[in-house]
């Protein structure tokens, strides 16, 4: 139970942090700042910083079935973070379902994808360190 508490937190602050991150880049009136494309590339760069920090948090408490957990943080992470942008980011933007789904939604795909990687290679690896030691 320890485990899925520190998951679903790690998947709230893999949404918090680029939805907190975002707001420096808005004026008073809700217009952007800059370039609506360079803050989508900044957005995606937090975003990705964030999800590599905690995945390194998350797997340094891991010591076997990695693509496993590869693969529940990653859909964990994935609901999380829909979840929270239907909740509070497309009532906030007035943005219709489809048009979240193709600018936005997509995009967080890229979250199971770098999770169950993750988890791979350190199954990999482990299976490579085993080989190497003759167990």
């Amino acid at each position: 139970m320890k485990n899925y508490l520190k998951i679903a937190l790690f998947g709230f602050l893999t949404w918090l942090v680029p939805f907190v991150v975002s707001f420096f880049f808005f004026m008073p009136d809700h217009t952007l700042a800059i370039d609506e494309g360079l803050f989508k590339s900044i957005m995606i760069v937090i975003g990705s910083l964030t999800g590599a920090v905690l995945l390194v948090l998350y797997f340094k408490n891991v010591s076997s079935d990695y693509l496993r957990h590869g693969v529940i943080v990653g859909l964990i992470w994935l609901a999380i973070n829909l979840a929270l942008d239907f909740l509070i980011l497309m009532p906030m933007s007035h943005m219709a379902v489809s048009v979240y789904l193709s600018q936005i939604g997509l995009r967080y795909l890229t979250i199971p994808i770098m999770t169950i990687v993750v988890g791979y290679i350190l199954t990999r690896d482990e299976n490579d360190s085993q080989k190497i030691s003759g167990r």
